[in-house]
């Protein structure tokens, strides 16, 4: 599948339909579980310091943040910790001012997020996907396993986030399409593509988010505009998972950077199966 951006001749229905093929955790390629959300685990903040030139901002925090004890949970014979939603573990998160966590084509991508638990590259699903190069301000990036793709091994990006806390834009530039399509023909999920202002005519996808914000034409900052009031609570596992610092796992925007000029050959099963 080819996707041409906006104004180069290629409709939105049809950058719409590519939004649907591209989802990086894949149900096809990658087993999924069931996992069953509970209440905040106590969280560790990992002290940064980070001067930013767009926004202007310096972070400096050796905080150690105790969420209130969770509710009483009613717990029937035979449940499992994870079923009962009780937190395990302290969860290791940075808090920092949208710094970058990749390069890519000259893109800078910046952390969509003021607190991030990790950055899990991977092996994208369209062809066209480029590879990303970590940043040094890059929060825990790890690049997980391959998942037998023909794409290279960081050239889609899992950005672990606090499930309370805003998405923002991770580059400057105008929105070409956003809104909600369905994921693996059965779940609700957000999505924003941007064409970047580094690098015009390429597209910058941004999936795995919750209430957006803004439309087709919109103007975005990177750090600065909002895209969506929070990340998208997926209902199964993700390869991502594996590296939680805490139970339970805290959900992940994706984020992927396309050439349209690269043909996309589309998954067997359309992305259904």
């Amino acid at each position: 599948m080819r996707i041409q951006p906006a104004g180069a001749g290629t409709s939105i229905a049809a950058l719409f339909v590519a939004v649907l093929a591209l989802a990086g955790c894949t149900a096809a390629s990658y087993p999924e579980a069931v996992l069953i959300i509970g209440s905040a685990p106590t969280t560790t903040v990992v002290a940064t310091t980070t001067t930013e030139a767009m926004p202007t901002t310096t972070v400096a925090t050796t905080t150690s943040v105790r969420p209130p004890p969770p509710a009483p949970a009613i717990v029937e014979p035979g449940d499992s910790l994870a079923a009962v939603g009780q937190p395990t573990g302290s969860r290791m998160v940075t808090e920092q001012a949208w710094t970058p966590f990749a390069t890519v084509g000259g893109i800078t991508l910046r952390h969509p997020s003021s607190r991030v638990e990790r950055v899990g590259f991977h092996e994208a699903n369209h062809d066209g996907a480029r590879q990303f190069e970590p940043s040094a301000t890059a929060v825990a990036p790890t690049t997980l396993e391959t998942r037998a793709r023909a794409t290279s091994s960081r050239s889609a990006a899992d950005v672990v986030v606090d499930p309370a806390v805003e998405i923002r834009a991770p580059v400057s530039g105008t929105v070409l399409t956003a809104g909600t399509y369905v994921l693996y023909c059965d779940y609700s999920d957000d999505y924003v593509v941007i064409d970047p202002d580094e690098h015009p005519g390429w597209q910058v996808k941004i999936l795995h988010i919750n209430g957006v914000q803004v439309g087709a034409g919109d103007r975005v900052i990177g750090g600065q505009t909002v895209l969506a009031g929070g990340p998208t609570q997926l209902p199964f596992a993700s390869q991502v998972d594996e590296a939680a610092t805490a139970d339970p796992a805290w959900p992940h925007t994706h984020i992927e950077v396309i050439d349209p000029s690269i043909p996309d050959i589309p998954a067997p099963g359309g992305g259904c199966n």
